[in-house]
């Protein structure tokens, strides 16, 4: 190697934008391009080709300004297309749609060919916009699908195939999770399910906890215990509700204990029921200790998922699990409470209670 050439290598190797190019960080991404002499194309710090000598590397602070030496765009990371908040949620929507409308949902590098990033950029970008992976919005939206074809009453098998299982063992492997019961019980509506419940009053209103054979699977609080009973059939309409015995009442007991004293704990067998997203959402809250409150951002960045904010207070709000899935411990940024599906007085109260004990 000639002194001139070790001389731009080292200019090269000593600048902290190479660092960034070596890690292929999107996270620089925008804030500068690098070109390569030997290829005459220039690129973004993400680029997955094949990391280019130091001697043959150049910084630029703009794809206009790699442009004007004479270098043309990387075909492959795309460095003069925008890469804005806007552009990604464009470009994932489609791809979102693209998943959607497939038969079979399509591989990772397929995504990132029609997306014009590399299969690692895509994943990253995806999971941090949507809140999940590429594969798990695939396994998502099959569920939804199921679920829609058994609720229009297709037979099971029908609906297996209608939803784009290509196998229906794999399919009865995952149903519990997907469906909640057996695709036979789903599609009679929940008929033969059998919820037991009861009502419990405490300090902050009446409680009503119901459980199926899986575990508990609502815990709903209000002012009005009939209303509590009213929502608990509309959850499932189907299902068979049976006033709990006395055994069960020990249960709610304990439900109601945890909510006037949070100290002495609650760990209860759950039957959760939801989306991929929502479930992660729901096991990072019952994470959180007692007495600690977390922001909904820092509670998507915890699941991975740092863009993904709105979707986490919708999960939030979705959970019919109360203190045993404690969304009441996530709070706004600024520390300011914000809606919470019981009413904001009872998520005071509760953290108010939960700090005291600490």
């Amino acid at each position: 190697m000639t002194p001139k050439i070790t001389a731009r290598a080292a200019v090269t190797t000593q600048d902290p934008r190479w660092a960034a190019v070596l890690a292929r960080d999107p996270a620089a991404d925008g804030s500068f391009f690098y070109s390569v002499r030997t290829t005459g194309v220039y690129c973004r710090p993400s680029c997955a080709s094949r990391t280019a000598r130091p001697e043959n590397v150049e910084f630029h602070p703009s794809a206009a300004a790699a442009e004007r030496a004479g270098f043309r765009p990387c075909k492959r990371c795309r460095p003069d297309r925008a890469d804005t908040p806007g552009h990604h949620a464009a470009l994932l929507a489609e791809l979102c749609r693209l998943i959607e409308s497939a038969e079979q949902a399509p591989s990772l590098q397929q995504l990132a060919e029609r997306a014009g990033l590399s299969p690692w950029h895509l994943h990253r970008v995806f999971k941090a916009t949507v809140g999940l992976t590429p594969k798990a919005y695939a396994a998502a939206h099959r569920a939804r699908r199921v679920r829609a074809e058994l609720e229009r009453g297709e037979s099971v098998t029908a609906a297996i195939y209608e939803a784009g299982y290509n196998s229906s063992g794999r399919f009865y492997a995952a149903s519990n999770q997907v469906l909640g019961m057996t695709p036979g019980r789903f599609r009679a509506g929940g008929a033969g399910t059998e919820i037991r419940f009861a009502v419990g009053r405490s300090s902050l209103g009446e409680i009503l906890v119901a459980a199926s054979e899986r575990g508990v699977c609502a815990i709903l609080m209000g002012d009005d215990a009939a209303a509590l009973v009213c929502e608990l059939q509309d959850r499932f309409a189907r299902a068979t509700l049976i006033g709990g015995d006395a055994g069960f009442e020990q249960l709610v007991a304990r439900v109601v204990g945890f909510v006037e004293a949070p100290q002495l704990g609650l760990e209860l067998p759950l039957d959760v029921r939801g989306t991929a997203f929502q479930q992660r959402v729901w096991r990072a809250l019952r994470e959180i200790p007692v007495g600690v409150t977390v922001t909904y951002t820092e509670l998507a960045r915890r699941i991975g998922a740092p863009k993904a904010v709105r979707a986490v207070g919708a999960a939030c709000a979705a959970n019919a699990l109360a203190v045993a899935i404690p969304c009441h411990r996530v709070v706004r940024t600024d520390g300011s409470l914000a809606g919470y599906r019981w009413g904001v007085e009872r998520k005071r109260a509760l953290i108010e209670r939960e700090t005291v004990t600490r």
